[in-house]
Order: C-alpha cells, then structure tokens, then sequence
C-alpha cells in the first residue's frame, strides 16, 4: 500500500506538521534556526515516530551537523569564515592567522599569533623513514595518490597524538598536519621530477616554505619572490574552508567513527580528488589550453549551450553559489598582479578566461541558469604562470583545505550529540527469493 503524505508549516509555533494521507495521523516536527541562513527542521525522530526516512540523493536539502566554522550565502555571493568576510580576511590577514581563527574561532592576538607560528614552523619536519616511503610509488603515480598514502601513514608514526579525546593530543594533532602538509605536498612534485627532497627552512613564513620546497635544488640559493609569496598565502586563505562540501563531509563522516585525525585528513583527500571537486582546476587548466586561442571563444561558448555536444564548459556554475563566487573576484585580482610581477605579457590562458568570463556574464543562457566563475576558473592560471605543474593543482588545494577539514574534525570530536554516520536507503531492488541449486539454473 503507497503511503502519501502532506506537510504544513506552523511559523507562529516554529514546527512542521506532516499529515499521512493513508492513516489520518499527524506528526509535529520543531523548526530551529540558525544564527543566520535558512532555518531547518528537526526530523532526527522522524523514523521511530512515522516509519518514514527521507530522500535526499546527494543530501542537498539535508544539514548532517551544526557548525560555527563557514557560512555561505550562494543567492548573494557571501562566504564568512568564523563570521569574517572572505574579501577582508584575503585583504589583511595571512594564512596562518586564518588558520589560527578557524581552529580557535576567534582571531589571535600578537602573543598567540606568535606563539600558533612558532608552533607549526617546528612541526613542518618529516620522520625521515617516510622519505623511504616515497621510492615505494611509481614515478608517474598522481602526487593525490602518494599524498593520500602519506598523510594516512603519520598514524603510524605519532603514536603520541592519535587519542581524539584528549584536547592536547588533538591539538599536537591539528598543528602537525597543518605543518607537514607543505612538505608532503612538495615532496610528491620532487619524487615525480626525480628532484633531491628539499626540507624545511624555520626562518621563512609558511607560503614562503612552501615556494622554497617546490622549486630550490641543492645546487643554488632560492630567493622567494615577494609577490607570487603573497599570492599563494592569499590563494591558501581563499581555499582554507568552504562548509560541508564533499570532501569535508567524508572527514566528518570518517571521524563519527572515532578514527584519528590522520586516517580523516586521508580520507578527506580521497574525495578531494574527484574532477567534480577539487579536481576541477585541472580540467579548467586542460579546457584552456584545449581551447588554444581567443578567437576560438565564441565557438566552444556554442557548444556548451548545445545539448548534444559532449562538450563541457569548466570553472562556471557552483553547486551552491547562485551568484559570482567571491574568491573568484579576488582570483582574478591575484592573477593580474602574478602576471605582471612575472613580466607575462598577453599570456593566452588568461586572455582565454577572461574572454570566457566577458561573454558569458552578458549571455542570457548563463545568466539565466546562474553559471558564474567560480574559484578554479583563475587558480589554474595562476598556478601555471609560477611553474606549477596540472597535476600538482589539486594536491596544492589539499594543502590549503586541510585547516578547514581539520577545524571541522575538532567541532566535529567536541559535539556531544555527535554520533557515528549512517545514511540510510531506499531499496529498489529483488525482495527476498529462494535459492536456487546449480543444477536447476537455466
């Protein structure tokens, strides 16, 4: 027998009525509400009080948590991390104050600053039996698969921050993956080149470290440059966090079941990975270059709209901005200064992106489905114009989200009402059938 349901919503009383349709009965569900954003309703009894489950493919219209990390507002282009604007947060902060306030949730003062820097400029060294680790991959091997192989491979080395339940060891925890990430991160680029690993320097800052570890060699000095230095501090704050997305849903979803922080971030970097998600700036970066020229614009703009073309338009729409993405604005104003800074004069990729982008916020077709720029529509650019190679974008976006993902894990660990994850389904497929012996099988 179908069962059907109507469902009403009492503002005066904050609750949602669900009526079934086939008995009669009514069940009242509380509406709570955020400090801001849309309210949501309270349906954590709705199985034992109906016998209902919901079905929410992707869970798009389900809040697994609460959280006072990220706020997003994609109808208006809003993204606050701990209640501060992306556009100020990129204008007068710097990454490891970022990552101060979305671990503690408030900014640092000067002694803490000082203190957080100090504290993850003396984690940033590796346990030198995982440089063996490395000689174990191929040398073509993704740098994502050899990251996810190394973070996971910490547990087996920090024995003395693997407890989630102790707030120290959580937070020796939280400073060593942020710390090491660079080095990992880099680490995976010098195995691939056949390059000497490069360690840490203690007397640069963190996005300084990190250029230093990509591209010095043995052979010579490496001088930072300022500018591209800033750039990539600026960029790193702009992909720090971005809410309950993919990849830090699988974090949440991996720590529900107590696994330590290390497994997390691993698991986290997994889904990462994925060309629907962190994978992105890749294909936005190949799409570039697949188109070749300016002029070829309007053409592939032809062939994303026609829906019989296989064609895929890369870096526009966001599964939850509705309008231009604010870290594309800023993007595109680091884009420029790394250009000019590097004496790159009429660089096609850009002037493809920047065509794209020209056409496509005046045609109705984008305007209408709301497909704007997002983040990825420039980083790629960017990162190819510093000597960055494709396949090392998304390890460089993992290294950036892992303070978010780590943030997330630490709310995640200290709510009381946490539980382990479990979706539930709806099945559709044989109901229960009798065996059928091999000799009987037609």
């Amino acid at each position: 027998m179908t069962k059907t349901a109507d469902v009403t919503t009492d503002a005066s009383k904050r609750i949602v009525t669900l009526v079934d349709n086939q008995t009669g009965k009514s069940y009242d569900f509380p509406v709570i509400g955020g400090s801001v954003g849309p309210d949501v309703v309270d349906i954590r009894d709705l199985y034992s009080d109906t016998g209902y489950f919901t079905f929410d493919p992707g869970f798009t219209s389900t809040g697994s948590c609460d959280s006072k990390i990220t706020f997003i507002d994609g109808d208006k282009g809003i993204l606050l991390y701990r209640g501060y604007a992306i556009e100020e947060l990129a204008a007068h902060s710097d990454f490891l104050e970022v990552a101060f306030l979305l671990l503690n949730g408030e900014l640092p003062t000067a002694q803490e600053k000082t203190e957080f820097e100090h504290s993850i400029t003396n984690h940033s060294m590796l346990n030198q039996q995982i440089a063996l680790f490395y000689r174990g991959f191929r040398r073509d091997a993704h740098p994502m698969a050899v990251m996810c192989g190394m973070v996971g491979a910490l547990s087996a080395f920090y024995h003395d921050s693997l407890n989630i339940n102790d707030p120290h060891q959580r937070m020796v925890a939280s400073h060593r993956l942020i710390a090491k990430m660079p080095t990992i991160t880099s680490w995976a680029y010098k195995y691939s080149v056949g390059q000497p690993f490069i360690y840490p320097r203690n007397d640069l800052r963190y996005a300084e470290n990190f250029l230093h570890l990509m591209f010095a060699t043995p052979c010579e000095t490496y001088e930072v440059n300022p500018v591209l230095a800033k750039a990539m501090d600026q960029m790193m704050i702009l992909h720090a966090d971005h809410e309950q997305n993919a990849s830090t849903t699988t974090v949440r979803l991996a720590a529900s079941s107590g696994a330590n922080p290390f497994a997390c971030i691993a698991a986290g970097i997994a889904s990462l990975w994925g060309p629907g998600h962190g994978g992105s700036n890749e294909a936005m970066l190949n799409m570039l270059k697949a188109i070749g020229s300016k002029d070829r614009v309007p053409e592939y703009i032809r062939r994303a709209k026609d829906k019989s073309d296989s064609f895929t338009l890369r870096g526009f729409g966001h599964s939850v901005y509705k309008n231009y993405d604010p870290r594309a604005r800023i993007m595109q104003r680091i884009c420029y200064e790394v250009l000019d800074e590097l004496g790159v004069k009429n660089d096609p990729l850009f002037e493809i992106a920047l065509e794209l982008e020209r056409i496509a916020l005046n045609d109705d077709y984008f305007i209408k489905n709301k497909l704007y720029p997002k983040v990825d529509f420039y980083s790629g650019v960017i990162f190819n114009a510093i000597g960055i190679p494709i396949s090392m974008f998304t390890p460089m976006f993992a290294m950036a989200r892992t303070v978010g993902w780590i943030s997330q894990w630490k709310e995640m660990i200290q709510e009381p009402t946490q539980k382990i994850g479990r979706p539930r389904q709806l099945y559709v497929g044989r109901t229960a059938r009798p065996f059928i012996p091999m000799a009987q099988r037609g």
